[in-house]
């Protein structure tokens, strides 16, 4: 916990205070600017993603001296001072503020917006190319984009009802409401997006899919549209990916040291099929990518089928399938075999084409990563059967499985520590099989002794604050297991014995569950008890 933040839960200084002291530190003026009106033309001369990015919003003009007064949180940011400055031409007054007050003027930018919104009038008889091209509409839908951007969402539900539109953002995960339009605004709003993703206008009874990209000052987001009709309307779905992300390290991505070691074995091996296993948003094509990334240097030819490409990786021979003409995964991998690669990423194994060419691709010579539809990862195994593969060959070639999901993590600027209580850890032990989860901890290193009573450990959650929205989280990690298929596994698949046998077999090779990584991350003050239930249980 951060010292000010201790300072303020025991009471010893009041947040205004320690900030008060920090404009005097500084020799600026201190504004509170909690419930202060600021007109909403004033409002735009900063950006709204510029005062969410860097803490600062313009609060007062003097029209006497043409100087704009502006309140920060951060009056060391000289550069985005200097950038205020240059765009408006205006000289500047600042001003430090706290994180309450601050959030108070962030706030009157949605509602600028939704004043906006309010207002507008939809014209008679207007064509839908006319509706998405007015500027009112325009401005509306970059806003939804630059929030949600800003929001760190990864994906914009707008969702047509009788008398109003609801958007939803989902962030970190779970779906929010984010704002609620009015209901005239939805044809101009969808045929807005139907023009920026090149979908037909005039098309309404059927779904349809398309795709456009969006910059914001250090962003580059690419955007995927699904258009599905709805009996209130079309229902838009679009989801945002960054284009210039960063391809994080296995630990990053919450891979245990262990774990760790047993995927580099694995994919430095000459062949074998890679699986990675888990439900729809769970992070699956991130750890895929960052397999590539380990495995992308020159003297290796590296191909890959997907749907869609969802990050760019230099050096990496990408491909992105298209039903409409044929081009499916099992088209796409087949003709990669001809294409003379080392490495083949399947986006995802969907049929039983695409799972025998995969298999046999793994065992002529080639490293194949590729993901898969299933809870666990010895589900995989059966899941393959049931798409056709041979045990035998599921034997041969199987090298490694993993299966992953996204939990939110605590945020670290208001963690605190407690114990559950005896009655959260009945609700536990009645869950899951704490006997086994309390083993996996004492040989992970995360407790003494795997006999303590379950409701002395400590766990971790966030207060909620400024930094997080009150939400006491920020961010997610992903929980995972992973199972390197040993040779008694594969005579174990080979002869079609039962999964609760290979089980057995891989906890006594230090087999890792979902469940027990997720609880080790909760030990590390990572999560939260309630995120592996919402995780594992759902």
């Amino acid at each position: 916990m951060a010292l000010e933040e201790c300072l303020f839960k025991k009471r010893v200084l009041k947040e205004e205070n320690l900030y008060k002291a920090a404009a005097a530190f500084f020799g600026l003026p201190f504004i509170n600017l909690k419930g202060y009106a600021i007109p909403p033309n004033l409002l735009q001369i900063i950006p709204e993603q510029i005062a969410i990015a860097h803490q600062t919003v313009p609060y007062d003009y003097d029209k006497e001296t043409e100087r704009l007064k502006i309140a920060t949180l951060n009056p060391e940011d000289i550069q985005t001072l200097e950038f205020i400055e240059k765009k408006t031409g205006l000289a500047i007054d600042l001003a430090l503020t706290d994180p309450i007050g601050l959030q108070d003027v962030l706030k009157q930018y949605r509602q600028s917006l939704e004043i906006e919104l309010a207002q507008y009038q939809e014209p008679k008889q207007a064509k839908e190319e006319e509706l998405a091209q007015q500027a009112s509409v325009v401005r509306i839908v970059e806003a939804l984009l630059e929030h949600a951007i800003l929001q760190g969402a990864s994906d914009i539900h707008i969702e047509p009802h009788e008398k109003d539109i609801i958007v939803r953002f989902r962030v970190d995960g779970i779906l929010r409401e984010a704002m609620t339009l009015p209901r005239n605004t939805a044809p101009a709003i969808s045929a807005r997006i139907k023009i920026l993703s090149g979908l037909k206008l005039d098309e309404h009874r059927l779904p349809q899919d398309g795709r456009f990209k969006v910059q914001i000052p250090q962003y580059h987001y690419s955007v995927r549209v699904s258009v599905f009709p709805m009996f209130d309307g079309e229902k838009i779905v679009m989801r945002l990916l960054q284009e210039d992300i960063k391809v994080l390290n296995l630990g990053e991505l919450g891979f245990q040291p262990q774990q760790q070691e047993i995927i580099m074995r694995a994919i430095k091996k000459p062949q074998g099929l890679i699986l990675v296993t888990g439900p729809t948003g769970s992070g699956k094509t991130t750890t895929l990518y960052t397999g590539l990334s380990l495995l992308n240097r020159p003297s290796v030819n590296i191909s890959t089928i997907e749907d869609p490409i969802e990050y760019r990786i230099p050096g990496v021979n990408q491909s992105q399938v298209n039903p409409k003409i044929g081009f499916t995964f099992a088209i796409g991998l087949r003709s990669l075999l001809r294409q003379d690669p080392n490495i083949i990423m399947v986006g995802e194994i969907r049929d039983s084409e695409t799972a025998d060419i995969a298999i046999n691709a793994a065992l002529t010579g080639h490293i194949v990563l590729a993901t898969l539809h299933t809870n666990d990862a010895l589900t995989a195994i059966p899941r393959l059967t049931d798409l056709g593969a041979p045990s035998f060959l599921i034997a041969q070639t199987l090298s490694l499985i993993t299966a992953q999901r996204l939990v939110r993590r605590i945020c670290d600027n208001c963690k605190e520590t407690y114990v559950l209580g005896r009655e959260m850890a009945k609700e536990l032990e009645a869950q899951f099989n704490m006997p086994e989860i309390l083993d996996t901890l004492v040989s992970q290193g995360k407790i003494k002794d795997g006999r303590v009573a379950l409701e002395k450990i400590r766990f971790s959650k966030g207060r909620g604050c400024s930094l997080c929205g009150g939400e006491g989280y920020k961010g997610r990690v992903g929980v995972h297991e992973v199972m390197t298929i040993s040779p008694e596994l594969s005579k174990l698949i080979y002869s079609k014995s039962p999964l609760s046998e290979m089980r057995a077999v891989a906890k006594k090779q230090g087999f890792v569950t979902l469940v027990e990584d997720a609880f080790i991350k909760a030990i590390e003050g990572l999560t939260t008890i309630a995120e592996i239930l919402r995780a594992t249980k759902e």
